[in-house]
């Protein structure tokens, strides 16, 4: 199930990703932010709500984007631990990040655990925010 995840996100195919998640899947990016104007967008919330948002626009952005899944480990009870490394070459401005053509590669864990009926129904991502704002060029860190 994770690695389908992984390899629909390969294929910029957001429905697909999805589709392999509970009706009510949670998901939490821990360390996004993007302020806006009226206000600030957190990295939580459910895959069909935030989790579409961020990962429509991250493919928008940075439309070479892919991931390469380097270990993944099952626990019990559905408990998934994947590392896996994600880059891409920045096209349009993300999350108040300006595009300056610059290119990103970076290890993120991710937490997912998938449910008996062998949907997931939560995710859990951690990264180097700092480090991924750095190599494009933002040396302004939040």
């Amino acid at each position: 199930m994770v690695a389908a995840f992984f390899a629909a996100y390969r294929a910029h195919d957001v429905e697909g990703m999805v589709d392999l998640c509970a009706e009510g899947a949670r998901l939490r990016y821990v360390p996004f932010e993007v302020w806006g104007r009226q206000r600030v967008l957190h990295g939580e919330g459910t895959v069909r709500t935030v989790g579409k948002l961020i990962w429509t626009a991250l493919i928008d952005a940075f439309p070479d984007l892919t991931n390469t899944v380097t270990s993944l480990r099952v626990g019990a009870e559905g408990n998934v631990a994947a590392e896996v490394s994600i880059g891409g070459t920045q096209a349009k401005p993300f999350g108040g990040i300006a595009n300056a053509g610059r290119r990103y590669e970076l290890p993120h864990l991710f937490l997912f655990r998938v449910s008996g009926g062998e949907l997931i129904e939560d995710i859990v991502a951690y990264w180097d925010y700092a480090a991924w704002k750095r190599q494009l060029g933002c040396l302004e860190v939040d």
